[in-house]
Formats: structure tokens, C-alpha cells, sequence
């Protein structure tokens, strides 16, 4: 009896370490024949609970995986950025077995299952020598299949925890291996393993490993690389050295031993490589700044966002912007964006958020910063008195020196060349982007109605109108050129105001990569008719010929500029105060391109106008977007007419103000005889003014610098300039008391209110300032 107990225990014990051998377990108590009834039952699987659910399905597996990262799609299905949005494991595209290096393949095959294609789940024969190896206390790694090791990745309740699986899981593991043999090729086992097994840290699956580790795909991984994969899988955490041993074993067991030299220090650059490295190669970078955002937007368990970029558009203006900035680098320009809409849908078909490399703040989005707008808000001043019928086209502007009182004191604009031209048409000082007769128009619209305009276009103006004043005519706003980029759309469409679209879909399933690339297709005009009608469309129409005409911008542009095309479009350029900001923003018939560069920091630009800054690159985006697409201009509208005009002189004798030429008008408004309002002295020049100081200058005098440092200038000036002889001429007096001649004069000011008058030779007064002086008393000369 005690021989058949004795029998009987080391059977049990037997049967309990064939169990535990594919778990590389050591029994050295003897086992109660109980226990050994219940390993034999379960593996069986004739006892009750003991069967298992049935194994999911090779598809369904495949569909339920889930990238960490989720794909930017463009329209037409071609890949354009992966964004990381699951960080509790790195997982890649799911890779089928045909794209996975035989090398690879052929490495986790002899390292963990070396007769994968000749078991059908259980590997009896390493079981048997497992099991004799713990029987005699000897080193054994276990017989796990790579089959079971699959059924424990796809069964939560088979997966290990800290102490290694129980002999319950084993069990299982191998009644759901050899399910999986029963259902499942050989093939989709393999790749199934390779997609799911976790490798090193948060790499789950071979895309993630061999991107991440090698910065390639799992098809070009060499057998140094697979042998360096297939050792993770032994010690996932494991030093670079025992990795680096483990894989030279294997390299030998592949016949590769040469291949073995400076693995250690291979292993060491792997392990050190940057998770964060892109990969997939700049295919997948190519909207880092609106794809993080789509992936934001994007619902739940979505895999892949179908954006309405265009991937070769992107290609051409990131390109363009990086070439044009690394041109301007000596000239303090690091930073810049580029928005490109289509203009019936409103979809965004190229949105580049920096320069790249060239900035030093590459993840912010450019194009949804705040930036001083400049002169690109005149467009739509000029089309609202236009519409107001406050201006025509043709109607004369006062480009003189101007000083306006605020409450804050006085405020006194001046043109970007500091230059004045006298009478201007609307058209010329629209066209020609001059500053002082945009602020007298402004006065005529005010900055209240103007404002709530601005806001009507979608610009995100926080503050009142009466906060901007009289400033916001030349830009004083702070704007994003997403929301700049529609609102000129708005110009394109004819005065109607609809919102931008980067989101075609939401999920799209495998999308193959289009055979031909055909250009951007519109989502229609219905959109376009479903928007607001912000702007008269006559109003937008006369805008857009007057920015289209190369004639109207020649005072300040010429006749040949980046902003002259071979097809027609309308384009206006923008520069903020010390030269921070510089835009260029124009539309075609199909397209609006919407350009910026700056510094990220607010630094000025050294010398940067809106010819050489943003309108070169402005052009080129242009250009490409009709290499093979014509763009015709737009139907004159209903309501508006055109007629011969021609203009008086500035004075008699004189030549008229500008050539004769059509002008389009809003029917009604309509004039054939330009006249200025009031007649010029009968002078080839105009009568000289007093420049500086303006009227009501409050002058505050500091007891800590010396007087003779403190002196105000008089300046004078006169459209067209003053000659030496006129500037000889003049003379200055304070409060009657002569104190200079000439065009200039330096004045040692004292405490108490003053009046300034300008004199010509005969003693006749030009001009006359009233002014303050407040502070330290000073001695009168």
C-alpha cells in the first residue's frame, strides 16, 4: 500500500510538472492525488467551468485594434500626421505579416518557438523536456507556444500578474491554444503575436517597436534589428548588455553570428533614441498644428480623421514658407503661417502653423495667434463707407497730416513712407494702402460701426470700438490669420461670411492611396448661399477691382510686385507697428490665401515690407494653386454701373490729380467730374504746415535732465515737400516771440500754456499750435 501511494504521489507530481512546464514552474512537494485530478480535469476540460469562451475571430481582432496614435487623413485619403492620444501604450498601425521582414520573422520563430509550424498549439516535446529539466532541479525557460502565448494576450483573464500565471491560466492558456490552432492559419497567428506582444516599456506590437527603436518599418528591419526584437521578448526591461547577449544568441542560432560585433553599443543608441522622433518620415509631419487639433476634436476610438487638406498643397506652401523665411533669417524673421481656403466651402486646404526648425516656438500654431492686423483691415473699411454711400471709388481723400483729438490726447497717423500725396482717389489710397485717408474715412464710419462690422466678419475683437479708436483703421487689433484668412473669403464670395471646415470625416475605414492626384474639390456653392451677407455685394465687388488693379497700388508697390499674378486675383499686404507683423492676403476665383511672418517673441523685423516678406510666398502658394486652373474675374453685380471719369487739378494750372480713367460706382453714385473740395492756393506747392508739435501737445518736463536736453523741435511741411528756398523762409514765434527760421527749429520750452505760429517772409501766419508745457521751471532764454 505505502509503494502505491508512493506511486501514485510521484504521478501526480508528473502529471503537475508537465502543467507547469510551459510556465517554467519547479514542484518539489509531493502532490495529493485530489490535486492531480484536478490538473488532469482541467486539462481536459471536463470539469464544470473549466472550458473556456470561444476563441474571438483572426477579424475580429484585426478590427478591434487601435492605434495609440490617430491618423490625419487629407481629402483624398493620403496619410498627413499621426498625433499620440493614448500615452498608456505606444501602439502602431496594425502590420500585416507579408509587410514584416523575413528576417524578423524567421528571429521570433527560433527564440521562442522553434517548432511554431509543426504543433498544433502545445509543443509536447517541450513540455516533456521542460518537465524532465524540473524534475532534476535543472535551468529550464518553460514550453510556451508562441500559440499560447497569443490566447494568454488575447484573454484578459489568462494574463499574467506579478507572480507569473497560475497553474489555472496555464491551463487555460493551452485549451485556448489549441482552440486558436483549430480556427486560426498559422500566419495569422504569427502576425497577430507580433501586432499584440508587448516589447519594452509602453511599445506594444512591432510597428511601434521598429519605429521607435530602428526610425523604420517593420519590413526593413535586418537581422541585427530582429534579433535585437525577438531578445526584448525574453526581458522587456532587461539592460542593454543581457539584451545585446541575447540577441547575439540568437544570431548565431540564425546563422549571423558576424553580425554580433558592436552589438552592445547598437543596443545602447537604440534604447537612447528619442521616443518622441518622427518616425515615419516627414509624410506623417506634414500638419502638426491643425492635426493635433482634429485629433482633439475627433470622437472617441476613431483611428483615422478624413481632414480637408490637400497633402500636395501642404508640401507647397510648408515648403515655401521654409524657403522664403531661411532667405530673410539676416533680417531677424524666424516664425510664420500659411492658411489656403477654398472659397465656395469655406475648407481649409492648407494650414501650416510655423516654420518648423526655423522657429524657436515650432508647436505653436501661428495661424490661430493673436497678431497686430496692420493695414489689412482696410478692405473692409473702405467697403463699408463704399456701401454706406459715404465714398465712392473715385471720391477724393485727404492725404495730408492729421491730428485727432482722443481722450487720451491727440492722435497723429502718418503714412508708412512718412511721404503725403495731397488729393488721392479712394481707389489710389486704397490700392496704394495709405494711411490718412483710411483714418479720415474711419472718421466718417467711426470706430463703434466699424467695430461691429469687424466682429460680423468673425475677427475676435474682445474690446469695444471707442477701445481701438481711430487706430483701428490701421490695424490696431490684435487678429489670428485663420479668422483673417475667412473674413477676406467673405470679399471672395461677394460679401457673404460662412465658417471654415477641417473636419471632412470622422472615420474612415483602410483608405486606399488615390492612383492620381486631381485638384481640390469644392464642396459646392450651396454653402457659400447658405452664409450671411455681411457685405453689400456691390461693396465687395468694387473692393475686389480696386485690389486687383496693379494701377491703383503703383504709388507704393510699382507696377511690377510679387502681388501682380498672371491670372486674375485681388490682394492686400499688411504691416503692424516696428515692423512686428507682415501680411499678405488675397483671393482668387476659387481660392484665399492668407500669409503671415513675424517673431513669436514680438521682435521687429529688420527692413521686412510687405513686398519682400509675406507677398513672395503669398505669390508662389498662388501660383500653384493655378498652374493649370484659370481664374477669371468676377460678373459685375446687378446694381452697380461703370462710367468715364475725369479729374480737376490741385491748382490752376497744374495737371489733373490722376489720369482719366472708367471708375465703377454703385449705381446712383455715380460721377464724371472729380473736383478736389477745396481750391489750392495758386502755388505749384501747397502752402507750408506745422508738422510738429500737434495741437493740445501737453510737454512734461523732467527736473532730472538737463534743459538743454529737453528741447521740443518745430517741424513744418507742405504736400509735395518744402523747397530750401520755402524752408529758409519760414519763421517761428512763441506766444509772439520770434524763436527760429527755417524748417526746423529746436525751441528751450518753459512752464505755462503757448501758441505756436508758422510765418512766411511777409510775416503772413501759415499755421498756428496750441500747446502746454508742465513740470520743472526753466529758465527763459
Amino acid at each position: 500500500m505505502l509503494m502505491k501511494r508512493q506511486a501514485a504521489t510521484w504521478v501526480t507530481a508528473s502529471v503537475c510538472r508537465l502543467a507547469c512546464a510551459t510556465a517554467g514552474a519547479t514542484v518539489r512537494a509531493p502532490v495529493s492525488a485530489s490535486v492531480a485530478a484536478l490538473v488532469i480535469g482541467l486539462a481536459l476540460g471536463t470539469l464544470p467551468g473549466s472550458a473556456h469562451a470561444a476563441v474571438p475571430r483572426y477579424e475580429h481582432v484585426r478590427t478591434a485594434w487601435l492605434s495609440s496614435d490617430v491618423t490625419i487623413l487629407d481629402r483624398h485619403g493620403e496619410p498627413v500626421q499621426r498625433v499620440r492620444r493614448d500615452y498608456a501604450a505606444r501602439r502602431g498601425e496594425w502590420v500585416a505579416l507579408a509587410d514584416v521582414s523575413p528576417a524578423l520573422r524567421e528571429a521570433i520563430v527560433l527564440s521562442e518557438d522553434k517548432r511554431f509550424y509543426a504543433h498544433s498549439g502545445i509543443d509536447w516535446r517541450g513540455v516533456a523536456a521542460a518537465a524532465w529539466g524540473n524534475l532534476w532541479h535543472t535551468r529550464t525557460r518553460g514550453a510556451s507556444t508562441l500559440t499560447m502565448q497569443l490566447a494568454g494576450l488575447l484573454d484578459s483573464d489568462l494574463q499574467a500578474i506579478a507572480g507569473g500565471r497560475s497553474l489555472r491560466q496555464k491551463i487555460g492558456q493551452a485549451i485556448d491554444a489549441t482552440a486558436l490552432e483549430r480556427h486560426w492559419r498559422k500566419d495569422q497567428i504569427l502576425e497577430a503575436y507580433l501586432n499584440l506582444v508587448p516589447f519594452r516599456g509602453e511599445m506594444v506590437g512591432i510597428s511601434a517597436l521598429s519605429h521607435t527603436l530602428f526610425g523604420k518599418y517593420p519590413s526593413g528591419l535586418d537581422a541585427r534589428e530582429a534579433a535585437v526584437a525577438a531578445a526584448l521578448l525574453r526581458g522587456p526591461n532587461a539592460g542593454a548588455a543581457r539584451v545585446a547577449q541575447r540577441a547575439c544568441a540568437i544570431l548565431k542560432i540564425m546563422q549571423e553570428a558576424q553580425a554580433c560585433g558592436g552589438l552592445d553599443g547598437f543596443v545602447q543608441l537604440a534604447f537612447a533614441r528619442p521616443a518622441s522622433t518622427p518616425a515615419l518620415g516627414t509624410q506623417l509631419n506634414l500638419a502638426p498644428h491643425l492635426g493635433r487639433r482634429l485629433a482633439q476634436e475627433a470622437p472617441p476610438l476613431t483611428a483615422t480623421v478624413r481632414s480637408t487638406l490637400d497633402a500636395r498643397l501642404q508640401r507647397i506652401a510648408q515648403e515655401s514658407l521654409a524657403r522664403h523665411l531661411q532667405a530673410l533669417t539676416k533680417r531677424n524673421v524666424q516664425d510664420g503661417a500659411v492658411v489656403v481656403l477654398d472659397n465656395a466651402s469655406g475648407e481649409v486646404l492648407a494650414w501650416v502653423g510655423s516654420s518648423g526648425t526655423l522657429s524657436g516656438a515650432a508647436q505653436v500654431d501661428h495661424a490661430l495667434a493673436l497678431r497686430q492686423a496692420g493695414s489689412t483691415l482696410k478692405p473692409f473699411l473702405y467697403a463699408q463707407a463704399i456701401e454706406e454711400r459715404r465714398l465712392t471709388a473715385a471720391s477724393l481723400l485727404d492725404d495730408t497730416p492729421v491730428n485727432l483729438p482722443t481722450g487720451g490726447g491727440l492722435y497723429v497717423p502718418q503714412n508708412y513712407d512718412r511721404r503725403y500725396s495731397g488729393w488721392v482717389s479712394t481707389r489710389t489710397a486704397l490700392g496704394s494702402s495709405l494711411n490718412i485717408p483710411a483714418v479720415r474715412t474711419l472718421v466718417m464710419v467711426t470706430p463703434h460701426r466699424f467695430h461691429q462690422r469687424l466682429r460680423q466678419l468673425g475677427l475676435p475683437l474682445p474690446e469695444s470700438g471707442d477701445y481701438y479708436g481711430y487706430s483701428l483703421a490701421l490695424g490696431s487689433a490684435d487678429v489670428p490669420l485663420g479668422a483673417l484668412t475667412n473674413a477676406y473669403r467673405a470679399l471672395a464670395n461677394g460679401g457673404r461670411y460662412g465658417p471654415m471646415h477641417t473636419m471632412a470625416s470622422t472615420s474612415v475605414a483602410s483608405p486606399a492611396r488615390p492612383a492620381g492626384r486631381t485638384r481640390p474639390a469644392s464642396a459646392g456653392a450651396g454653402s457659400v448661399a447658405s452664409g450671411n451677407q455681411v457685405l453689400d455685394a456691390r461693396a465687395a465687388w468694387i473692393v475686389a477691382d480696386i485690389l486687383a488693379d496693379r494701377h491703383a497700388r503703383t504709388r507704393t508697390f510699382g507696377l511690377d510686385s510679387p502681388l501682380t499674378t498672371r491670372f486674375w486675383s485681388a490682394v492686400k499686404t499688411g504691416t503692424s507697428k516696428d515692423m512686428r507683423d507682415n501680411w499678405a492676403l488675397g483671393w482668387s476665383q476659387r481660392y484665399t490665401v492668407g500669409v503671415w511672418i513675424g517673431n513669436t517673441s514680438g521682435a521687429s523685423m529688420w527692413d521686412v515690407s510687405g513686398i519682400d516678406g509675406a507677398a513672395p510666398i503669398w505669390h508662389e502658394v498662388m501660383s500653384a494653386l493655378h498652374a493649370q486652373t484659370p481664374s477669371h474675374a468676377p460678373a459685375m453685380p446687378a446694381g452697380t454701373v461703370r462710367t468715364a471719369i475725369h479729374f480737376g487739378a490741385a491748382a490752376p494750372g497744374a495737371g489733373p490729380l490722376e489720369p482719366a480713367r472708367d471708375e465703377v460706382f454703385l449705381a446712383g453714385t455715380e460721377q464724371q467730374a472729380i473736383l478736389p473740395g477745396t481750391p489750392a492756393p495758386p502755388t505749384a506747392r501747397a502752402a507750408p504746415s506745422i508738422l510738429a508739435p500737434a495741437d493740445g501737445t501737453i510737454v512734461a518736463l523732467d527736473p532730472d535732465i538737463p534743459p538743454r536736453n529737453q528741447r521740443v523741435w518745430l517741424r513744418a511741411t507742405a504736400v509735395g515737400g518744402l523747397s530750401a528756398q520755402q524752408g529758409h523762409a519760414l519763421r517761428w514765434a512763441i506766444g509772439g516771440k520770434p524763436v527760429g527760421r527755417g524748417a526746423e527749429v529746436g525751441w528751450l520750452p518753459w512752464p505755462g500754456r503757448h501758441e505756436i505760429t508758422l510765418s512766411d517772409a511777409q510775416g503772413r501766419v501759415l499755421a498756428r499750435r496750441q500747446i502746454e508745457v508742465r513740470g520743472a521751471t526753466l529758465r527763459a532764454p
